[in-house]
Order: C-alpha cells, then sequence, then structure tokens
C-alpha cells in the first residue's frame, strides 16, 4: 500500500521540480527526501522521477501518482474541514421528539433557534405521546425528548433536565358556582363530573391522580377525549369541569373560564430527556437553553 506521506512528498517534488526546494517546503533535508521517493519507488515497483539537468520531472507513473495524490489530499483537506464543522456544531444532524402541547408551544421557537443560529445541523422532528419520547433516547433513536416525568431517573447514557414546571387549571362552565373564584380548591371538585382529557394513560394523567389522592378523592370521569381543546368545549358546554394544564390552554372557550388551583395545585414537569453523547453538542446546549428562555411565555 502506498503511503499517504511520501506522496504528499513526491507531489511536492514535482510541483517545485527539485528535491532541495520541496526540502525546503517541507522543512525536511535532501537526504530525507531521497529517501523518502527511493522508498516509494519500492513500493509503487516502478521509476516515478528521472534526473533533467539540476532538476527532476515525473515519469508518466510518477506524473499519475501526483495527480492522484492532489485528489486525495484534497479530500482529506475536505474531511478535516467537514469534521471540524461537526465538532463545532455547525454541522449534523439532532433528533428531537416531543408530546402534543409541547409541540405546539415549545417546539417551533426553538426550532427556528436551531436553524437561525446553526444551519448546516439537520433537524429530525417527531411527535410522539408523553410516554413514548424518553425510550427513543434511551434506546439512541433520539437526542433530546421533551417530555413529562416525576420522580426518581437513573438509566445509563441519559441525562434529565428540568425545563419548568407546567401547571394546571381548571376549566369550568361559565355558569358554575365556583366560576366566582378566582381560585378552586381541589377537594372543591370531588363531586363533580370530569371530562378526562388524556388519550391513554401516561405520566400526564399521573400527575392528576397523584393529586387528587392527596386531597382525598378519586375523580369521577364521566366522558373521555383525546385533547385539551375538545375537553374545553365539552366544558363550555355544561357536561363537565377539566383539568388543563397551561400549555395546553390555547384559545378560550367562551362558554367556559379557567381558575388556578391550590390544596395541591397539580403540576406536570417538564424535562428534557438528553443522550449523554450529544450533551456537549453546541446545538443541543442551545436548544436546552432556548426552551428555558422561553418557557416563562407559555407557562406563566
Amino acid at each position: 500500500m502506498l503511503d499517504v506521506r511520501r506522496l504528499q512528498v513526491l507531489r511536492a517534488v514535482v510541483s517545485s521540480g527539485s528535491i532541495s526546494a520541496a526540502a525546503r517546503n517541507l522543512g525536511y533535508t535532501p537526504s530525507a527526501i531521497s529517501q523518502q521517493l527511493s522508498t516509494l519507488e519500492r513500493e509503487a515497483g516502478t521509476a516515478l522521477l528521472e534526473r533533467v539537468g539540476r532538476g527532476v520531472r515525473p515519469t508518466p507513473a510518477g506524473a499519475l501518482l501526483s495527480q492522484h495524490a492532489e485528489v486525495v489530499f484534497a479530500q482529506l483537506s475536505k474531511a478535516e474541514s467537514e469534521l471540524a464543522d461537526l465538532k463545532a456544531g455547525r454541522t449534523g444532524r439532532l433528533a428531537i421528539r416531543y408530546f402534543a402541547t409541547a409541540g405546539a408551544s415549545l417546539v417551533p421557537p426553538a426550532v427556528a433557534a436551531i436553524r437561525r443560529d446553526y444551519p448546516g445541523v439537520q433537524l429530525d422532528l417527531r411527535l410522539l405521546e408523553p410516554g413514548e419520547a424518553l425510550p427513543q433516547v434511551e434506546n439512541g433513536d433520539a437526542d433530546v425528548a421533551i417530555v413529562v416525568f416525576s420522580g426518581s431517573y437513573s438509566k445509563p447514557g441519559v441525562e434529565l433536565c428540568h425545563l419548568f414546571d407546567d401547571p394546571y387549571r381548571v376549566a369550568l362552565p361559565k355558569s358554575h358556582p365556583l366560576a366566582r373564584k378566582r381560585v378552586v380548591d381541589l377537594g372543591d371538585l370531588a363531586d363533580e363530573p370530569w371530562i378526562s382529557n388524556e388519550g391513554v394513560p401516561g405520566p400526564c394523567r399521573d400527575v392528576l391522580m397523584a393529586a387528587c389522592g392527596a386531597a382525598g378523592f378519586v375523580p369521577n370521569f364521566v366522558m373521555e377525549c383525546e385533547d385539551y381543546a375538545t375537553a374545553q368545549g365539552f366544558v363550555a358546554a355544561g357536561l363537565g369541569i377539566s383539568l388543563v394544564p397551561v400549555l395546553g390552554l390555547g384559545a378560550p372557550q367562551p362558554g367556559a373560564v379557567i381558575r388556578r388551583i391550590r390544596n395541591p395545585e397539580p403540576i406536570r414537569p417538564i424535562h428534557a430527556a438528553v443522550a449523554t453523547r450529544s450533551r456537549d453538542q453546541p446545538a443541543v446546549r442551545h436548544l436546552l437553553q432556548v426552551l428555558k428562555d422561553i418557557k416563562t411565555d407559555v407557562a406563566a
């Protein structure tokens, strides 16, 4: 196999037209250059240079190898440049997973910031159910997942970064007696007909059930729906009450009012699950900072 360093020597000699000039350009002695060329000729199995006056010129084989060497070094230079861009976070791929309400409020401005500040980074975005995103980081399919998570967590290769807390509000029919209050005790909702707004069991429902348990009751779900907007529509029609996180409130329904909750206030903690292998990527660090900065606008 031809040695890349010796090809570089050959290219320098062919370009300059003499061994002494190539030695000066490369910072070697003429004897060292000659030794490298002799070894390269043995590897190639043919003469690569011939004497012309005080200089040298390439044989057909030498000219061929010199041309290929130029291509090889151009590719190596390109590879080094692209590697530097990748290490600096200017290029690469960033896989982000998120749940619906995060997708509506958090992800768009965060993606806009990444595309503005790291335009060479390719984004892989995917909407998943709250309980499905974290496993994607655990199995290596994603770099970052925005998740609802409470409790302790310890798995190799994944780190949880707390972004903010998303408190729940109660949506009440406008005519409901509790609608006159600014803050509603969670226990006062014990006997109300509840409208569930979680399509499947998961961390969000766990937060609600834990809060209701702390208040001493189990909610009476009389209706199931798939999203927060539909649930608020049912509330506006007078069919029951529903607890909705701030991120999921969206546009207000004319027939419903939104009130704070206390004793206790249900809160779903919003985290970014980050693959340890991706933690130090500049684009990932920037993404996390942007998510923390914009939370004051959506979870006040």
